[in-house]
């Protein structure tokens, strides 16, 4: 991951609303113990899973593109939880949303995409834990 501490430090100070493409209802899996974690941090959590209806308490939605036009322009960012080669269309919908902030969770890289993504303008984080990055920023606050 080449980004800065600084960089990492201002996403997670300006983010307020994620949308978390693949959050999970199994409190088993990482896909909800990250974001159940973020929520209680006070960030705002939008789960995006097709096959749930709620988790962590909020609508799930099917996807970034069925989120309502209001809701869609409060999203901060977007942290992804789907395996490295299926992360193009969340990339794609995040820039049509203008979101400025994709995030991919540990393990999950995409060269191509994280480039267009970038050419769009948007910050790209990856293959990193936002969760472990929030924790070890706080602790040095």
């Amino acid at each position: 991951m080449n980004i800065s501490t600084d960089t990492l430090r201002r996403i997670l100070d300006e983010t307020r609303t994620i949308a978390v493409v693949g959050a999970s209802r199994d409190p088993a899996k990482e896909a909800h113990t990250v974001p159940a974690y973020l929520q209680a941090q006070g960030y705002r959590i939008i789960p995006v899973n097709p096959s749930a209806g709620e988790i962590l308490g909020e609508r799930a939605y099917p996807s970034l593109d069925d989120l309502p036009a209001d809701l869609a322009g409060e999203v901060d960012m977007v942290l992804l939880f789907r395996p490295s080669d299926q992360v193009g269309p969340h990339v794609d919908a995040a820039i049509r949303l203008g979101v400025p902030v994709v995030w991919m969770q540990q393990g999950i890289t995409n060269a191509e995409w994280a480039r267009r993504a970038e050419d769009a303008g948007l910050t790209v984080v990856q293959d990193s834990c936002m969760r472990t990055v929030h924790v070890v920023l706080s602790a040095r606050s």
